[in-house]
């Protein structure tokens, strides 16, 4: 019997810690029922709102609430936690010194496969709160790996998208998700990521140039590993990523 059980701290927002279980589902190779991870997933949908908090326009603070939950899944056996959600990192050290388990960091694994990419510049699309927080800058810079700033309209744009289309259960507008896209890659980004687990549900509806990155995805790619099972499914340069990791540490062992 797998002893290694996955804590999904998620209802953040709820759609997309849904996504983030399909996702495991369908990205670990399997041929039973046995072979799938095993996981148990906490969607907490009435946390504190993270950007409100972030942006000083709620004094309601969220990390108590995710502090609690993330003791919740350890008590209930977990032995790894996973994130799916990239503002809730601003509270990463929170959330990791509340449990003795390892949590995996979905900004620092979008980071890894960045530098392994040989990316240099990168537009991030987010929430305002995750923008302000400086959370991508930091992480990516120790990558030697620049972000492009949006403009204040570009973040109103996909604040929106976000909010207003996304949170709010209906179709994002593509031609504003494009407009800030296009003028992200004029400005010299050589991939965008999507920041926002919310918007990794663009990328699941609709068909995206191979320059994105979903968060999500190397979110998923990394809770697949760290409970010992075997992805499949992923776009190929992910793949590729994964079976270059998995010779670096066998070599690793070897020597």
């Amino acid at each position: 019997m797998n002893d290694i059980l996955l804590g999904i701290l998620g209802g953040l927002g709820p759609m997309s810690g849904v996504y983030f279980c399909e996702m495991l589902t369908c990205h670990t190779k399997a041929l039973r029922d046995s072979d799938h991870i095993n996981f148990l997933l906490s969607s907490r949908a009435d946390t504190p709102d993270r950007s409100s908090f972030i942006l000083g326009e709620s004094k309601d603070d969220p990390s108590p609430v995710m502090a609690e939950e993330a003791r919740r899944l350890q008590g209930a056996g977990a032995t790894v936690l996973a994130i799916p959600c990239n503002t809730a990192h601003y509270f990463y050290e929170k959330i990791r010194d509340a449990v003795d388990i390892p949590v995996i960091n979905i900004i620092e694994e979008t980071a890894r496969f960045c530098n392994y990419e040989g990316i240099t510049k990168a537009g991030v699309l987010a929430t305002a709160g995750t923008a302000a927080s400086g959370a991508y800058t930091e992480v990516f810079s120790k990558e030697g790996i620049s972000i492009e700033p949006l403009t204040e309209r570009e973040q109103a744009e996909i604040t929106h998208i976000i909010f207003n289309d996304i949170k709010g259960g209906r179709a994002p507008d593509m031609h504003r998700f494009n407009a800030v896209c296009d003028a992200l890659r004029a400005r010299g980004c050589q991939r965008l990521i999507l920041g926002c687990t919310e918007l990794s549900l663009i990328k699941k509806n609709h068909p995206l140039p191979p320059y994105f990155i979903d968060s999500l995805e190397m979110l998923a790619l990394a809770a697949i590993r760290s409970c010992g099972k075997e992805p499949v499914g992923f776009d190929a340069p992910l793949m590729k990523f994964y079976g270059d990791a998995e010779k670096g540490r066998a070599k690793a062992i070897c020597y």
